[in-house]
């Protein structure tokens, strides 16, 4: 398993592999989840995507977004023929890694209300509910916005 970051030749293998983790929830939700319809270029172009691969293909995907005080996670998906081998987990791994690295105190995510499989996946990870707001994209849906402290490493 390797963690490295999307290039503008993987922006094909980014789009399938968000669609086909997404899936389950396009049906669960009535209309594909707002990373189904992202366009990944700019992502990738201004290095926010990183892939995970195994045997050399794309098994994951995670995207951060770097802000003055903490990390946002966009999206993670993880390939559903590799589902269930810890993924997921080593993905929300990077992005604690990621934000020490970038220095800052806090990961944040949201999630749709309904991905109620997802909600308790990040709580088990250690992220805690913040609130709950409107999706100002999509009208009748419920954004689950979720935090989580990264210790940062002491420097010398």
């Amino acid at each position: 398993m390797k963690i490295r970051r999307a290039l503008s030749g993987d922006l094909d293998a980014v789009v399938q592999l968000t669609t086909a983790a997404y899936a389950p929830y396009t049906a669960l939700l009535g209309a594909p989840p707002i990373p189904v319809t992202e366009d990944y270029a700019p992502r990738i172009q201004r290095d926010e995507a990183w892939l995970l691969e195994s045997g050399g293909e794309p098994a994951g995907l995670i995207v951060l977004e770097r802000h003055p005080d903490h990390t946002m996670i966009f999206s993670v998906a993880v390939c559903p023929v590799f589902q269930g081998k810890g993924f997921g987990i080593a993905l929300l791994n990077f992005a604690d890694e990621q934000t020490r690295a970038w220095r800052l105190p806090e990961v944040r995510l949201y999630t749709n209300a309904k991905m109620e499989r997802n909600i308790a996946l990040y709580k088990e990870y250690g992220f805690h509910e913040t609130g709950r707001r409107p999706n100002p994209y999509r009208p009748g849906w419920t954004i689950v916005d979720m935090a989580k402290t990264v210790e940062t490493i002491a420097t010398a």
